[in-house]
């Protein structure tokens, strides 16, 4: 199948215009430079230049394809409701060009929209209507009518060596500024996780079974302990792992203390998908993992 993707030339977007090349698709991905353009045409993909607010761009490049995979978001925190929008109407205009038909739209979404405490996050759960969680990707995958839709919740790290922009390389950029791999109070608070492999083949698999679920989970460790996060980057920087307060890790902090735990046992079962990429901490003290070189 063709396939249209936006967020084509990202450290996810990449993964998943390889393994669907790999395996026989084509892919048209969206592109906002030249350079990107070049990156994606060397992988065997076709380029098409615009942006997430050229609406009219996106509907007519959704209308082209067989299937669209929507990866595309602005991860600037300084912006994130302006973001948060935009990722909104974006995924609007794709569905508005699918409607009446039987061609399946993956959403990216996370997990951190889930708030089941005390228990795992399962594919049943749905997102959280909270006004302060700003990101709606799902929400707005879900209000679609008579489009086949289901949304790929990505789990705290899609990691791999080569990634440079996701939370665990802000960690560890935040460990090598202040001398110390810190975490909140005992650390025992839980992330998932997923290697970026893994991820881009859960893509593929829900794509080329029709989307048939409303939301699957890209997890490949249920749960990784804070602490062991940071004690790997501290064996990687050389560095001491110590505890610290809220405020030494500004923004994050929200996301350094949150807990959660999230099961994939269903999304396995439905699409015979068997995460074997590295676990988490094995891929952090890669001295190629985030080198900063």
């Amino acid at each position: 199948m063709r396939v249209f993707v936006t967020g084509a030339t990202g450290w996810v977007g990449r993964a998943v215009v390889a393994e669907l090349i790999g395996h026989g698709h084509g892919v048209i991905g969206l592109v906002r430079s030249p350079e990107k353009a070049q990156a994606l045409l060397a992988m065997g993909a076709e380029a098409q230049s615009g942006s997430l607010d050229d609406l009219d761009g996106l509907r007519a490049a959704a209308a082209r394809a067989d299937a669209v995979v929507h990866l595309g978001f602005n991860h600037d925190f300084s912006r994130y409701a302006e973001n948060a929008a935009q990722d909104a109407r974006a995924i609007t205009a794709l569905g508005e060009a699918l409607r009446g038909t039987s061609k399946p739209l993956l959403v990216t979404a996370t997990l951190s929209a889930l708030r089941v405490p005390g228990r795992e996050a399962t594919e049943a759960d749905v997102p959280v209507s909270d006004p302060a969680y700003l990101r709606r990707s799902e929400q707005a995958a879900r209000a679609l009518s008579g489009v086949r839709t289901t949304s790929i919740r990505l789990p705290h790290s899609v990691h791999g060596v080569g990634e440079h922009h996701g939370f665990v390389p802000m960690l560890i950029d935040l460990a090598r500024r202040t001398g110390v791999s810190a975490f909140l109070g005992d650390g025992a608070n839980r992330w998932p996780a997923v290697h970026v492999t893994d991820a881009a083949r859960l893509y593929r698999l829900a794509l080329e079974h029709g989307a048939a679920q409303p939301a699957y989970h890209a997890v490949g460790e249920e749960g990784v302990p804070f602490r062991d996060i940071a004690a790997a980057i501290g064996r990687k920087l050389n560095l001491p792992v110590a505890p610290r307060e809220a405020a030494h890790f500004g923004w994050l902090a929200g996301f350094v203390g949150g807990d959660m735990v999230a099961s994939s046992a269903a999304t396995r079962q439905a699409l015979g998908w068997h995460p074997s990429g590295p676990s988490l901490l094995s891929d952090v003290v890669q001295p190629d993992y985030h080198s900063g070189a």
